[in-house]
């Protein structure tokens, strides 16, 4: 039986612990005061170049945090986003066409 993290490798896809090590960052929500300045020091952290991919409808444009007022601003004034993958959740399709987006993106098509 294979598990999650056997799944995810067969793509290529490895998952690691520290974001020294990483080629991308997944942004699953929305920005607030105090993971906005930890969201910017991650990606400062992060090796270059580094792609963001902001999944999910809250990620994407803040649906129902819009008006929160503990939600400043979107992901995208943040960090610089490379992909939007939306819906709420996202369907699997959706995730991997954003991913075949960003492959594409990254070889400069």
């Amino acid at each position: 039986m294979l598990t999650p993290r056997h799944d995810v490798e067969r793509f290529g896809i490895v998952l690691v612990g520290s974001v020294r090590h990483a080629d991308a960052l997944l942004v699953t929500g929305v920005p607030n005061y105090k993971t906005k300045e930890r969201l910017k020091k991650l990606y400062s952290q992060a090796p270059k170049p580094c792609v963001v991919v902001a999944v999910g409808s809250c990620a994407c444009g803040r649906v129902m945090f819009r008006d929160s007022y503990n939600s400043p601003c979107p992901v995208d004034e943040v960090v610089p986003v490379d992909v939007y993958i939306p819906g709420c959740p996202p369907k699997p399709e959706a995730m991997i066409a954003g991913i075949a987006k960003l492959i594409q993106k990254l070889k400069g098509k």
